[in-house]
Parts: structure tokens; sequence; C-alpha cells
């Protein structure tokens, strides 16, 4: 099947983002390539609401949504993309049932199962670009690990209490880039605590989500500077943000010197 790609604007598009359209680092060429731009989100909860709600927004063409979760009264402090009608339904499709009603431009492809060894490189291979806003470290490097043999960017996020951090991976590329493996180390000793068992503050969901979509965005356009090889730390409390320089790690078991 040939896939079909937008060359120009309709009415209704020139209207919709005509605040897109003034920039010149975007115009007509960067909004007719988010329209034919496909990303992939993991994770339809706090942090990927904010994030699918803002790509939809800004008319990333095709929107994959990995979750295989349902919706719960304890998600609404939170997940903005979701409501109390939607309470016991699956995410993916309270998530895909919004984006639709924000943007009928956008193609929403629902993925309401857990990302595991046998399907992750199938899904993620089909996409321009991964967003990561999982919950579990076991997803994480999952993602990780596939975008990596995928030769596709990831965009990864995360919160817990009232801390956020956000960062770019590209290890793919014969440089100095770094995987995830590479910052947070492998499996066995990077488990920590979750929200379920620490807490966090809503609105930090908000704040990370939204950076994530701009970065997202960014890389999709090729334009402003990258956040790969660079952590970026948010401190709610101290409203304070942190960049931390980071480098490949050569004894990465995933993209090291072997």
């Amino acid at each position: 099947m040939t896939e079909e790609f937008e060359e120009e604007l309709t009415d209704d598009q020139i209207d919709r983002y005509a605040r897109h359209l003034v920039l010149p680092e975007v115009g007509e060429e960067g909004q007719l390539k988010l329209l034919n731009s496909k990303v992939l989100v993991i994770g339809a909860g706090g942090l990927g609401s904010p994030l699918l709600l803002y790509l939809a927004a800004a008319g990333v063409g095709t929107i994959g949504v990995v979750d295989d979760d349902k919706v719960d009264l304890s998600n609404l402090q939170r997940q903005v993309i979701h409501d109390t009608d939607h309470i016991d339904h699956p995410k993916v499709q309270s998530a895909s049932a919004r984006l639709k009603a924000i943007n009928p431009d956008v193609t929403i492809n629902t993925y309401e199962f857990r990302l595991n060894d046998t399907n992750v490189d199938e899904i993620v291979q089909a996409y321009d670009l991964v967003a990561d806003g999982c919950d579990n470290f076991k997803t994480r490097y999952l993602i990780n690990d596939a975008c990596y043999r995928q030769k596709v960017p990831l965009v990864s996020a995360a919160i817990m209490r009232f801390d956020g951090q956000l960062t770019t991976f590209r290890a793919f590329e014969d440089d100095d880039k770094p995987c995830y493996r590479c910052l947070f180390g492998d499996e066995q000793i990077a488990e920590k605590g979750s929200c379920a068992d620490v807490g966090v503050l809503g609105a930090l969901a908000g704040t990370m989500g939204s950076l994530q979509s701009v970065e997202v965005i960014k890389e999709l356009l090729g334009i402003g500077e990258s956040l790969e090889n660079t952590l970026l730390l948010y401190d709610s409390l101290g409203t304070s943000f942190h960049r931390m320089k980071t480098k490949r790690d050569p004894a990465c078991t995933l993209c090291g010197n072997k």
C-alpha cells in the first residue's frame, strides 16, 4: 500500500496552523513536515496527556499511543486527557477520542497492550520518532534498546514527587551520543520507587509533558538546539532548571565499545 503524503495545506489548515505559519522556523514547509510525520507515544498517562494533546494540536499527522491500562479515578489528578466519564475505559480509547475531537487532521493508531521483546521492534520501526512517557523502568529500557536497533530518535521524560527530567537519545549515530543505559546503568541497578509509592505533583506532569512535546516538534522540524548529550533536570519546588552534559559510556552493554 502506498503512503499518502500531504503536499499542500488546505484553507482550513492554513487557519488552524496560522500561528505556526508565521514562524520563520516553521512556515508552510515545516507544517507540512509535521503533517507527514509519525510519532509513537509510550503511555497515555501523566506525561502522555499533555504530550499527546500538544502533538495533535500541532498537526503531527500520525500518532501512535501505547498503553494497556484503563482510566482510574486516581489518574485524574494529573492525566488531563481523560475525564470522569471515561473511568474504566481503556486509556488508548479515551485518549484517541479526545485527540480526534481536537484535530481531525491527525490519524491515531492505538496499541492496547504492553510492549515486549516480541512486538517492540515492529512497532517502533513504523515511526519517525518515539516519545517515552511510561512509568516503569522495564519499558524504558525496552524502548531505548529498540530505538537504538531501529535507528529511531527517542525523546524521554520522567517525573517523581516534585522533580522531572528530560533528554533526547540518538545513540545510533556515530559519535559520542549516549543511550538510556549510558546514563542510568542496566536494569538490575536502576530499580527505584514509583509515583504510586512516593507520589507526584499533578501539575508537574503538565510541565514536563509540555516540554517533551516541544522537544519532539523541534526534532521533527530540525530546529533549535537538541537535548541530545544533555539531561535537563527540573526542580518544581525550587523553580529551577539544571542542564547536565552527558556522553556515551564506553562500558555500556548496548552502545559502548564492544
